[in-house]
């Protein structure tokens, strides 16, 4: 058992091997606030408007159920992150775990996936910048905030950090104010006020659109949650990864819990379900409620750092993936080296082709560039997810029967409540192929990654 145990142990050393010249230079605290910068971004602060929409007050269940998704995959991740902390994260786990097919096709479907959620903030900042200036062309503000977060991502991990870590405070303070704001706004507003909890039961009660609308806003609430598993993949360049990363989990997860339910709760109870508009940001539409001089060109600002802050995370993550399929030999040599920063510059470049298409989405699609990049970039999102749920169960299952050592961190009810998030994910992925909203999803997916497996096949595949 000893033997074949050290035997896997070293098999995965190689995997961290070929992944090394990376800077460990993250610190706990800048580890904590970028699980927090991917996943308060465009999802909380515009998407959700989307949510709302489609399960009216019932929307609190979806975030809720998304939610439960987000803390059961956490507890997977951190488990087999403490094990084995590398940039490749789970796409290397899944590579030595269940197989190297599925090493490529997760890494490559996320690192996808990644680069669309980039065009998916940057055409929301462009959004964001016309409610100052509703004249100005999208493609402007894309180029102007995209040609600046690249650069920041080309000078150092640390600078990196530090921009993420600030961007972070800007947001979490702000999230503070707000729920502050709100619960004033709310406890202290008269009897016959149009603000109050009782806009949960009005225009159609609480569940307006029935159970399915409130189901398909799980999808959306997921898209919100994404990004948080991101951590993991920033584990390869923490100066401390085993402390680094439970903390930056834990931390993490419950402070995204608090400040989505109880930002929704408010909101719900600020703006009825019906007036949370697609156009501008449920946020904004609840500050401007509230008739404070300003409140809503602040608020407004202080999602635009979000989404910002989110785009740079998954610029950051969309390398490192990038980067760890090139020294797999998944993807071309050149993309694996790193400039004299030891930053990966060649695989930054090629993941910010979201940009691009961003960009040409706005032109051609002006009203719907957002619904549908969002939409396409679902799948390889909730693809790596499922993936992750999977490769849980076969890696305790492989370290149990190999005699591994005790972990500082496991995830609880294995394998049941990994099973769970396996199936709950699966049907999520299910839906979306019944829904007009995100037809695009399976539809633009599933012929991607019959295309990696042909390619895996055909160009990658090692003879046992």
């Amino acid at each position: 058992m000893r033997n074949q145990n050290q035997d896997q142990s070293q098999a995965f050393e190689q995997i961290v091997t070929r992944e090394q010249g990376l800077r460990r230079s993250l610190s706990s605290r800048q580890m904590s606030m970028l699980a927090i910068g991917g996943a308060i971004g465009t999802g909380l602060f515009l998407g959700s408007g989307f949510a709302i929409s489609f399960a009216g007050p019932a929307v609190l269940l979806s975030y809720a159920i998304g939610a439960v998704i987000a803390l059961l995959l956490v507890a997977c991740l951190a488990e087999m992150t403490v094990a084995h902390p590398t940039s490749g994260s789970f796409g290397a786990f899944a590579e030595h775990y269940v197989s190297p097919w599925s090493g490529f096709v997760i890494r490559y479907a996320y690192w996808a996936a990644n680069v669309l959620v980039i065009g998916t903030e940057v055409t929301a900042v462009a959004l964001y910048m016309q409610y100052w200036f509703p004249a100005s062309p999208a493609w402007m503000w894309i180029t102007i905030f995209s040609v600046a977060l690249i650069a920041a991502n080309a000078l150092s991990v640390h600078v990196f950090g530090t921009i993420e870590y600030w961007f972070s405070t800007i947001k979490v303070l702000a999230i503070i104010v707000f729920i502050a704001t709100g619960a004033w706004m709310v406890f202290a507003a008269p009897v016959d006020s149009p603000i109050g909890f009782a806009n949960y039961i009005q225009h159609g009660g609480f569940l307006p659109k029935g159970w399915s609308g409130m189901w398909l806003a799980v999808i959306v609430a997921l898209f919100s949650y994404l990004s948080i598993e991101m951590i993991a993949v920033a584990a390869g360049e923490a100066q401390d990864p085993e402390r680094a990363i439970t903390q930056a989990f834990r931390s993490a997860l419950l402070r995204l819990v608090i400040f989505y339910v109880l930002t929704l709760i408010l909101v719900l109870a600020i703006v009825p379900w019906n007036q949370a508009g697609q156009g501008k940001s449920p946020f904004v539409v609840a500050m401007e409620a509230a008739h404070i001089p300003g409140a809503g060109g602040v608020i407004n600002f202080v999602i635009l750092i979000a989404a910002l802050s989110a785009m740079n995370s998954q610029l950051y993550t969309a390398t490192r993936m990038m980067f760890s399929l090139s020294r797999a030999g998944f993807a071309p040599q050149a993309l694996g080296k790193l400039n004299q920063q030891d930053v990966p510059l060649r695989a930054l470049l090629l993941s910010s082709l979201g940009i691009a298409v961003a960009a040409a989405m706005s032109v051609l699609y002006p009203q719907s560039s957002f619904v549908y990049m969002m939409a396409i970039s679902m799948f390889g999102a909730m693809f790596a997810w499922l993936m992750i749920f999977v490769t849980h169960w076969c890696f305790r299952r492989k370290w149990i029967a190999q005699g591994g050592h005790d972990l500082p961190f496991k995830m609880w009810g294995f394998p049941w409540l990994t099973l769970l998030g396996a199936v709950l994910m699966l049907a999520l992925m299910l839906t979306t192929a019944f829904t007009q909203e995100f037809f695009l999803t399976l539809a633009t997916g599933l012929p991607f990654l019959l295309i990696l497996t042909a390619v895996y096949w055909l160009w990658y595949r090692k003879p046992r």
